[in-house]
């Protein structure tokens, strides 16, 4: 293939300019793509005959016209971004979505796993309409997955869902009347509190530590009339707590001795390099377990997998799935199985938790002047704000550069009872650069005077 730079040293004018120039074009027309890696610096100079500070000066040039980004020792790559206007970026909003490395990893396992499901897929069911609960071979994997993570699963427990907000829904729809009541961190999923409203839901907010819902509270939500209990245990969201191994004992032995079912949403349970065990695996018979990929890969995928508390309660999620979604998107659902089977998926997480761990380094530089929590392995932060800096002046100035921000009162239960606060998501298309503008701006007007 021809190289991109051919002919920048023949080009008028300064060097420097002629790279930046080839290299541009190079990404218009599609000979570079998204997330391509770059030559390193000197070997490009020698090619192009050029002293290293002239490449040097280019890649700089480059990256502050937002056509590449640097990764440090990893080199230089073309943004996964450089063809979205602006508004694209900002589009994201609110949302936590997970970091992509500037490597063309994510893109090229969607490249390649597509490209060999279809070659296989001829006539195969595949193309078809797949069960409510998904393809055998789906969740024998799933089940697979699970038992390794020491939750004893067979395929008749588990369900594919069309990611964990559709597994949720199901699971309130089909286990909970209008008028029941759920117990929850003070601060939780907002996707939870939609749901709640829908479907005429009552949520009593438990008192919480650094290592999530406090257990001595269940106790009183029961006595309220909380049938359930929905909990993130693994650096949860909002407030980034991950409960201890004897917390998750705690809440088990305390939700059991008063007749709670548990909803575990396990969404970033996964991305730490050293798995906590989930609930499920302490109680098996009494939690739902949402495992979705979409925190831990893509949201763009879709998928997540569901281990029910027994068969019979996972015939009846995968009918409510049938009557309101039919079924999990079927190419989405193989490729993750894909992936499960021959390590890509491990592989992708622990480029996401490098990803975020490097950008959470970044936090570190840019927030001294904040308090926050976070995960060391996460990629979302907890920020107290001053009582007298009003959240939607901070959130106004900082979107607009790409960083998706939402005011705390979003995600509490109770909001008259919640104090200052930011949920920051360091993911999302968002590179090195501007988010580390972003964040110098988040302190700019959160730390403001008058």
């Amino acid at each position: 293939m021809q190289s991109w730079w051919a002919g920048a040293a023949e080009r008028d004018g300064p060097k420097y300019l002629a790279i930046v120039a080839a290299l541009e074009e190079a990404i218009r027309s599609g000979l570079l793509r998204a997330g391509e890696r770059l030559p390193p610096q000197r070997e490009l100079a020698i090619s192009l005959g050029v002293d290293l500070t002239t490449v040097t000066r280019a890649y700089g040039l480059a990256t502050d016209s937002g056509l590449i980004q640097g990764a440090g020792r990893l080199g230089s790559f073309v943004r996964n971004n450089v063809d979205l206007p602006a508004a694209d970026v900002e589009a994201e909003g609110g949302m936590i979505m997970p970091p992509q490395p500037a490597s063309a990893l994510l893109p090229d396992a969607l490249r390649i796993g597509m490209t060999k499901l279809l070659r296989a897929a001829g006539q195969s069911p595949l193309l078809q309409y797949q069960p409510s609960a998904g393809s055998v071979r789906d969740r024998r994997e799933a089940a697979a997955a699970f038992t390794d993570r020491g939750i004893p699963t067979q395929e008749d427990d588990v369900i594919v869902t069309a990611g964990g907000q559709s597994a949720l829904h199901a699971i309130l729809a089909t286990s909970l009347s209008t008028g029941d009541a759920i117990a929850a961190g003070q601060h939780v999923y907002p996707g939870l509190l939609h749901l709640a409203a829908r479907l005429g839901l009552s949520l009593i907010p438990l008192s919480a530590d650094d290592e999530g819902i406090d257990p001595t509270a269940i106790a009183a939500a029961a006595r309220a009339g909380a049938q359930t209990l929905y909990v993130v245990p693994t650096n949860d969201n909002p407030t980034t707590a991950t409960m201890t191994a004897r917390r998750r004992h705690e809440v088990i032995d305390m939700a059991r001795r008063h007749g709670l079912t548990i909803i575990e949403d396990d969404a970033y349970g996964l991305l730490p390099s050293r798995p906590p065990a989930p609930l499920a695996a302490l109680a098996p018979d009494m939690c739902w377990h949402i495992a979705s990929v979409s925190k831990i890969i893509s949201p763009a995928l879709r998928v997540a997998h569901v281990r029910a508390p027994s068969g019979i309660s996972a015939v009846q999620l995968a009918a409510d799935i049938y009557e309101t979604a039919i079924m999990a998107p079927p190419l989405n659902a193989a490729l993750v199985t894909s992936w499960l089977r021959d390590g890509s998926f491990a592989t992708l997480v622990d480029a996401v938790r490098a990803e975020g761990v490097a950008r959470q380094r970044l936090a570190a530089q840019h927030l001294t002047a904040l308090s926050y929590g976070a995960h060391p392995e996460g990629y979302h932060l907890w920020v107290d704000l001053p009582d007298d800096i009003d959240a939607a002046k901070v959130i106004a100035a900082t979107r607009p550069l790409g960083l998706s921000i939402v005011d705390g009162a979003s995600f509490a239960i109770n909001r008259a009872r919640t104090s200052a606060k930011l949920r920051l998501s360091l993911g999302g298309s968002i590179d090195h650069p501007r988010l580390a503008r972003a964040l110098d701006r988040v302190v700019e007007v959160a730390t403001r005077k008058g």
